[in-house]
């Protein structure tokens, strides 16, 4: 028997892996560390969401007697999209050496998700 640890998102956060690599501008000029930090809107992948939006249950007369199970709105955001996302409302993390950003679902931009549809030319 062996711990296995296991990163939950609670409520509406998403945890999304940064892009990372070197930036450079459009004629070759490399940009530094510092001015990607200065960014508004951030980009990366969705590695993990969270359940979502907490909806209250019905209310019983007596409700110490049974814990109501919580139901979940989904968030539109999944695994493997890629999100653009508001820097200031981002809490940047660092879990097991790799560098993550927990964003609530409503700083979120943009989600760019691919998917195979059959009846066309497949695109690389």
């Amino acid at each position: 028997m062996r711990w296995v640890k296991e990163l939950l998102l609670v409520g509406d956060r998403v945890l999304i892996a940064p892009e990372e690599g070197e930036q450079t501008t459009e004629t070759g000029l490399y940009l530094p560390p510092t001015v990607k930090e200065k960014e508004k809107v951030l980009s990366g992948y969705v590695v993990k969401v969270g359940p979502g939006y907490a909806v209250p249950g019905p209310f019983e007369e007596e409700p110490w007697r049974e814990r109501p199970a919580v139901r979940y709105v989904p968030l539109q955001a999944e695994e493997g999209d890629y999100a653009m996302f508001l820097r200031d409302q981002a809490v940047e993390i660092l879990y097991e050496g790799k560098k993550y950003f927990v964003v609530p679902h409503s700083a979120i931009l943009v989600l760019v998700r691919s998917r195979f549809e059959s009846g066309g030319d497949p695109e690389p």
